[in-house]
């Protein structure tokens, strides 16, 4: 089972730098073409490093529950929407989306499982 993981961690790595790759040479750096790939290859690395982890935090204990299928169309979401920013306002206001999306559901599980107000 591990095996197999890391296999399709490696894989996806591996997909993700050969398209970004092929978005470079079917393009300049900041075509449309490649700004697609780019956010696309970005958001799909996310959507699997997010259930990797979440999976893990829910075998191990850390986590009572994590639902992967809400992240894939907030990924869809933020993905569209950092899209639009980074045509309008440039590269580093798309970026600001995607970390705050990525801020956003960290703190999302964290107050599904009751990490955050644990104190109160």
């Amino acid at each position: 089972m591990t095996r197999w993981t890391l296999v399709t961690l490696g894989v996806l790595f591996l997909l993700g730098v050969a398209t970004v790759a092929l978005a470079r040479l079917l393009g300049k750096s900041g075509s449309r073409g490649s700004v697609v790939v780019s956010i696309v290859s970005r958001w799909l690395a996310a959507y699997v490093l997010w259930s990797f982890a979440g999976g893990l935090a829910r075998t191990y204990g850390l986590l009572v529950e994590y639902y992967s299928p809400a992240f894939a169309v907030i990924a869809l979401l933020g993905a569209i929407f950092e899209y639009r920013a980074h045509m309008r306002a440039g590269r580093e206001r798309g970026l600001v989306i995607f970390v705050g999306v990525q801020l956003a559901w960290l703190v999302l599980v964290l107050l599904q499982n009751g990490l955050l107000i644990a104190g109160w």
